[in-house]
This record gives structure tokens, C-alpha cells and sequence, in this order.
């Protein structure tokens, strides 16, 4: 075997891996829910090339997120189900339907004002038809069910409320967001004072689902945010390391006090970098 620009050798490559005898003993014994884990963490890391802006990392990643739809076409492909041509003929489908505006007739281009009524349009056809492919039983009857259940639950959150802010069931100004935000609060404050762990982790996901409310009226992508508020933490954690180090400490031999005094001198510095000498910056 050799690289290849060819996305045909990335499949053989697989095939082999998942040949029995003669593949590899941990692909063989894989499955679609053990493989999904590794599928979903492949995207995160490609969304973090992006963020951080490094364009090597990004086509390494996305690399191994195509791995990862080789992966689970070959596995399905095993049990005759699809193969890696099927979901490349799927999505081509997908795309030449939705854009009408792009890939039809001269007599058939939508003006760019009609291009999402058009495409929700599309989008609800196909729904219909992949409903009328399950069985009855297996057809769910509410609208909010068109909201993918394997998203990441900040992104399932902002979706469930976009879905049901369609028909009104929204609130009209973030300010009210907000004060739902302290009531969310308050009631876990009451949840601690009773020691109820279960009551605890409802309320607690009852205020970020509010808080991802709150997110979504100011046009703030909530993983977004929180991306850039754990990589601040990151920052500012590291300017507490550095500056310890120093001074010839550790964090173990660190205070709460005293870490708290460099985490508001970083937060005060504002910067990412810890300066030569400990105590340059002061709060």
C-alpha cells in the first residue's frame, strides 16, 4: 500500500484493515457505537483547527474525519446495507435538489431572496419521504423531532428552541432570557440547601438549557462561546503555572489565595502570555 490522492485507496485501505485473519485485530472487532464516539471527537478537532486557525491541522483532521465515513460506509457495506459510493451518490443528490437556484435551467433560477424559502421547501420533502420510508410506529408526530438526536446536546439545545421559536414558543427580548437565568439559579440554590443530588443536576441542566436560550437571542453560537471561554480558562490557568514556576513553586505548594491573586492579575493583564518576572502585572 501507498498514499494516494485517490479517495479509491483510502477504501482499500480500510477494506484491508477490516479483512478477517489477516486485518487489524482492534478495526475487526469494531462496531457503528463504537466507532461513533471516535467519529463525533474527529469533528470537535476539526472545528478546533479552524478556530485556532492553523490550516496543517485542519487538513490533517479533516482527514481523519473522512477516515471516519469510510469507516462506518465499510462496516455498512459488510452488511450489505450501503457502501462509500451510496452516501457520496446520497449527498449529491442532497445538494443538486436543495440548490434548484444553482443547478437548474436557465428558466428555473430562483432569485437569491427565495433561496431558503425554497430550500426549507426541500428540506420538508425530504423529511416527508424519509418518514413515509419507516414504519408507523416508528414515525414521530412532533415537530420537534426533525431536531438530529446525536447532536452535541448545546447544539441539540439551540435547535430544539429555533424549531419551537417558529410557532411562537419563544420569549421576545433576552432581557426576559435572562431573568429566567436567575430563576434557574435560585432553584438550584434551593436544590443545594436540600442536598437533593438528583434535583441538583435537573436544575443545573435546566440553566444551561437557559443559558443557551440566552445565547441564541443574542446571535451567540453557544459551543462557540464556550470554546473561546475554555481556551481563555486555559490561558489564564498556564500565566498561574508560569508564574509560580518563577518563583520556583509549584502549584501543589500554592494557596487558593495565591492562585487566586494571579488569576486576576492574568485576567487583568489580559494576555495570554505570563510576563518574565512573576508580579509585573499587578490587579
Amino acid at each position: 500500500m501507498t498514499p494516494s490522492r485517490d479517495i479509491s485507496r483510502l477504501i482499500e485501505i480500510m477494506a484491508a484493515l477490516r479483512t478477517p485473519v489477516t486485518g487489524c485485530p482492534w478495526d475487526l472487532v469494531q462496531n457503528f457505537e463504537t466507532i461513533a464516539p471516535y467519529t463525533i471527537e474527529e469533528a470537535y478537532e476539526v472545528a478546533d483547527a479552524i478556530t485556532r486557525g492553523d490550516l496543517d491541522d485542519l487538513r490533517e483532521e479533516l482527514g481523519d474525519l473522512l477516515l471516519q465515513v469510510v469507516y462506518h460506509a465499510r462496516m455498512a457495506e459488510e452488511q450489505n446495507a450501503f457502501a462509500f459510493g451510496d452516501v457520496v451518490e446520497a449527498i449529491t443528490r442532497k445538494m443538486i435538489r436543495r440548490h434548484p437556484h444553482v443547478f437548474a435551467d436557465k428558466d428555473g433560477n430562483i432569485q437569491p431572496a427565495g433561496v431558503k424559502s425554497a430550500w426549507e421547501r426541500i428540506k420538508a420533502e425530504e423529511k416527508a419521504e424519509r418518514a413515509a420510508r419507516r414504519p408507523p410506529e416508528e414515525t414521530h408526530k412532533s415537530m420537534l423531532a426533525s431536531v438530529k438526536a446525536g447532536l452535541p446536546a448545546l447544539t441539540r439545545a439551540m435547535e430544539l428552541q429555533r424549531k419551537a421559536s417558529t410557532v411562537g414558543f419563544d420569549w421576545n427580548d433576552p432581557r426576559a432570557v435572562l431573568a429566567k437565568i436567575r430563576e434557574e439559579a435560585d432553584e438550584i440554590e434551593a436544590a443545594l440547601d436540600r442536598n437533593d443530588k438528583a434535583e441538583i443536576a435537573e436544575e443545573t441542566g435546566d440553566l444551561m438549557f437557559a443559558l443557551v436560550n440566552l445565547a441564541r437571542h443574542v446571535d451567540a453560537d453557544p459551543e462557540t462561546a464556550l470554546r473561546a471561554t475554555n481556551a481563555k480558562f486555559e490561558r489564564r490557568f498556564a500565566y498561574i503555572e508560569k508564574a509560580l514556576a518563577a518563583k520556583g513553586r509549584s502549584l501543589d505548594g500554592a494557596s487558593l489565595e495565591e492562585m487566586d491573586a494571579l488569576w486576576n492579575e492574568a485576567k487583568s493583564a489580559n494576555t495570554d502570555v505570563v510576563p518574565a518576572k512573576a508580579g509585573t502585572h499587578t490587579a
